[in-house]
């Protein structure tokens, strides 16, 4: 099952340091470019390639992001991760835009 997640849930999660794992659905240059705080990067094309090694317990909380509401990235890699078995779900789909329109921090890779 695919579960819809806000930033004040994300935040309240990464403020009591609860394990989640975030998924940037883009390219790796938007990744490097900015990307939320421990996210790792699987372009929603690559999720079946990818998702095995990097994600490697399929109950884990797994928050999938994309650019913004206007982007289909995070839905269509969650649909594939729930295919591949994944349990634990959730699209947050306001994105990177809201996340740094709200001035919350976010890492690099340049």
């Amino acid at each position: 099952m695919i579960s819809k997640i806000n930033k004040e849930e994300i935040i309240g999660l990464l403020d009591k340091s609860q394990p989640m794992i975030l998924v940037e659905a883009l390219p790796e240059k938007y990744f490097n470019e900015a990307h939320l705080p421990g996210a790792v990067q699987i372009d929603y094309t690559e999720v079946t390639e990818k998702a095995p090694s990097l994600l490697t317990n399929k109950s884990n909380k797994i928050v999938v992001y994309c650019a913004s509401s206007d982007c289909e990235n995070s839905t269509k890699a969650a649909t594939t991760l729930n295919e591949l078995g994944y349990e634990n779900l959730f699209i947050y789909k306001e994105g990177k835009k809201e996340w740094v329109d709200s001035g919350l921090p976010i890492e690099t890779d340049n």
